[in-house]
């Protein structure tokens, strides 16, 4: 492997193990993704969070230990960090699988966790979404349900990128559970996709 490629390697797993990192420590925050640039300065970080006072934290400590941890830890040089709010946060896909996450972490239970998601996806104007819960759902076996509305792109450009997709992975007493969701924002597509107002609920045993 060259030197190139191994930089590029290199910097994609410690990009990856970054956002790991900022997911585990701002999931109160509902962090939805981080952007890194380097500058003559040193790195601009841009984190992207439902609620960034969550982030910043009383008079800036969060905000000072998180860009301590990234230059100690992780190496990044003298990180310049800035907080972005997202403004619809039903559309981002990473805070609603948080959602979701943090729903059955309090009890709820996964199908009522999912579907008052996809009902808050879909009026804020979502053209579809989808949502899949995998663990333990109903006994020992581990199982899948998928919830859809209105329609997705399934493939091609177009669908890498106008479709969010994230996963999360959440620990309870049964086991892990993992939730993906995908959703397709109210933009224009080359099809001009229709909205079916049925909601589908799948579930399938994982062989």
């Amino acid at each position: 492997m060259s030197n190139v490629k191994r930089f590029f390697v290199s910097e994609g797993m410690r990009r990856m193990e970054i956002d790991e990192f900022l997911t585990a420590r701002l999931k109160r925050a509902g962090y939805a993704g981080v952007e890194m640039q380097k500058t003559p300065l040193g790195t601009r970080i841009t984190i992207y969070a439902e609620r960034p006072g969550v982030v910043i934290g009383r008079g800036g400590v969060n905000i000072k230990e998180i860009s301590e941890i990234l230059e100690k830890r992780f190496g990044v040089e003298n990180p310049q960090i800035a907080v972005a709010q997202v403004q619809i946060p039903e559309l981002n896909a990473r805070i609603m699988a948080l959602r979701i996450g943090r729903a059955m972490e309090r009890g709820i239970h996964f199908r009522r966790a999912a579907f008052i998601a996809l009902r808050q996806i879909m009026e804020a104007g979502a053209k579809g979404v989808e949502i899949i819960i995998n663990g333990k759902l109903r006994s020992e076996r581990a199982r899948y349900e998928k919830l859809k509305a209105g329609e997705l792109l399934k493939s091609g450009k177009p669908k890498e990128e106008l479709v969010d997709e994230a996963v999360v992975y959440i620990s309870l007493k049964p086991g892990i559970y993992g939730i993906k969701v995908r959703i397709m924002p109210p933009v224009k597509t080359p099809d001009d996709i229709a909205i079916k107002e049925k909601v589908e609920v799948e579930n399938v045993a994982n062989t």
